[in-house]
Formats: C-alpha cells, sequence, structure tokens
C-alpha cells in the first residue's frame, strides 16, 4: 500500500510542470489587416481646354445638272456619293457641373480639316446612229451627220475647317471615368470647284461648209459656310488630378450647299449649257482629345 502511494505521488510530480507550462502558453496577438487603398473622390466640375486630333470619314450626296439655258429644260441629271476622308485636329474648351454621378457639361470646339473628294459626272453624247446628243447637238451635212459629243464635269469638295457647340450629359461610372453624350450645333465652310469640257460641233445646216470642232472649257470654285447639327458619344478618364485623356465619336451634318455655271458648251437650243450641283454633306469623325480642368479635386 505504502509502495503503491509512494509510486503516484512521483507520477503526479512529474506530470505537474507540463500542466504548469500549459496554463503559462502565450495568448494568441490578433492583428488587423492593412486598409485597402481607395482612390480619392474626383469631381469633373470646372472650366477645361484640351486639344484633339482625329480623323473624319466625311460624304457628299451629290446631284449634277445639266440645263438648256435657252428655255431652262433640264437636260441630264445625275446623282451620287462620293467620301471627305481626311485628318482633323483643333482645341475644345467647356465647362462641368457635377452633382452626384451625373455630369452636365457645355463644350464649343473649332477644327481644322484635311477632308476632301471628288466626283464626276457626263452628259452622253450622241447614241449610235443619231445626230444629237443629250446635251448637245451634233451637225447635219449634206450627205451624212457629224454626231454630238459628250459633256464632261469634274467636281472637287473640302471641308476646310468645322466647329461645334455641345451640350454634354454624362455619368461618372467611376469616380475618375466618365461615360457621356453630346449634341448641339455646328458649322462648316465647303470649298467647291470643278470644270466642264466639251466640243461644240458646228457647221453651215445642210452642207459640210464650215463645219468645226472646237474644243470648250470652264472652271469655277466657291466657298460657302454652312450651320447644321451635331450629335456624337464619348468616353474621358482622369489619369491626375487636372488632366485627362477621352475618345470620342461625333456625327455632324452641314446641310446642302449648291451651285451652278454658265459654259461656253451649246446646248440643243443653241444656247449656252448650265451646269449645277447640289451636295448635302455629313461627317463621321473619331477623335482623341487630352484635357486640362483649371481647378483640382
Amino acid at each position: 500500500m505504502t509502495r503503491t502511494l509512494l509510486v503516484a505521488s512521483a507520477i503526479a510530480m512529474l506530470l505537474a510542470p507540463h500542466a504548469f507550462a500549459a496554463d503559462l502558453a502565450m495568448p494568441h496577438i490578433h492583428t488587423k489587416a492593412p486598409p485597402v487603398a481607395v482612390d480619392p473622390t474626383y469631381n469633373w466640375s470646372g472650366f477645361y481646354a484640351g486639344l484633339n486630333i482625329g480623323y473624319g470619314w466625311g460624304r457628299s450626296a451629290t446631284t449634277t445638272d445639266f440645263i438648256d439655258s435657252g428655255g431652262g429644260a433640264l437636260l441630264s441629271s445625275s446623282a451620287g456619293t462620293f467620301n471627305l476622308n481626311g485628318v482633323t485636329g483643333g482645341g475644345q474648351l467647356g465647362y462641368n457641373w457635377q452633382r452626384e454621378m451625373v455630369v452636365l457639361g457645355l463644350e464649343a470646339d473649332f477644327q481644322g480639316s484635311g477632308q476632301k473628294g471628288r466626283l464626276d459626272a457626263l452628259c452622253a453624247g450622241a447614241p449610235d446612229g443619231l445626230q444629237d446628243g443629250i446635251c448637245t447637238p451634233g451637225h447635219r451635212g449634206d450627205n451624212t451627220f457629224d454626231p454630238a459629243l459628250p459633256v464632261a464635269l469634274n467636281l472637287t469638295q473640302k471641308l476646310d475647317w468645322f466647329g461645334t457647340v455641345r451640350g454634354r450629359l454624362g455619368v461618372a461610372v467611376t469616380p475618375r471615368v466618365l461615360l457621356y453624350g453630346t449634341g448641339g450645333l455646328a458649322y462648316g465652310r465647303i470649298s467647291t470647284s470643278g470644270s466642264v469640257s466639251a466640243i461644240n460641233v458646228t457647221g453651215s445646216p445642210g452642207s459640210g461648209d464650215n463645219l468645226a470642232f472646237t474644243p470648250v472649257a470652264a472652271s469655277f470654285s466657291s466657298s460657302t459656310t454652312k450651320v447644321g447639327w451635331s450629335a456624337g458619344a464619348g468616353i474621358e478618364g482622369a489619369f491626375a488630378d487636372n488632366w485627362s485623356a477621352r475618345l470620342e465619336y461625333l456625327y455632324v451634318d452641314l446641310g446642302t450647299v449648291s451651285g451652278s455655271l454658265t459654259t461656253p458648251v451649246i446646248a440643243l437650243s443653241g444656247a449656252p449649257l448650265v451646269v449645277g450641283y447640289r451636295s448635302h454633306i455629313t461627317d463621321n469623325i473619331l477623335r482623341f482629345g487630352v484635357n486640362y480642368r483649371f481647378s483640382g479635386t
């Protein structure tokens, strides 16, 4: 019995230090993760100005007319569309008002343009076996006739410059990224130039006397400033407190330009032939721009 007590006492003494050590175990230390960095609130309000460069895919929907000035008869008319493509570049300035996520703005811009294109039109000469053409007469000799020859028109148009004054309505999808739509007034100058060439067939009626084939030509040029409308959309991102970059699409409609020229070409009545044109000018512009805002966040 005594031996049993001694053994139990010895085991208890051996286990006691381990239990005491367990009670003295180091407590758990709880640490917080570092805070996630958050972009400070950005406000788009304020005046701004910037530069842009882009490319325009313009269109001229043009109708050309050949008219006999002797009685005003329309002898021939044709319609076609040609491209007015080229580089554009300029500057813009504006003001934004932001309320929560909604951004309202007013912007004006002015652009230089290298957009231009060309159209060729023809009033046909006499068909095989006939004397007169659509626009010009041939010559009847004593035994045969000399058929009329065609009249050629070459037309060139250029968008010299244009500008817009537009409202903007956008949503700040993040503090520094703005999606917006835009629309308003557009204006621009369109230059048109061209030349008309033909060969007049003349001579004494009913004989071969005085038969002549006379080359004639005339040229013209004009510039017109037109007012129309524009609409588009874009995305703009702030890459610094006062700087932002944007990509913008803009549609521009400048309406119709027209003109006419009295030529030395002899029409069917014997009076001069008049050539006229009517062109509806539109443009599709994609451009990249950079703005500086004159106030901080």
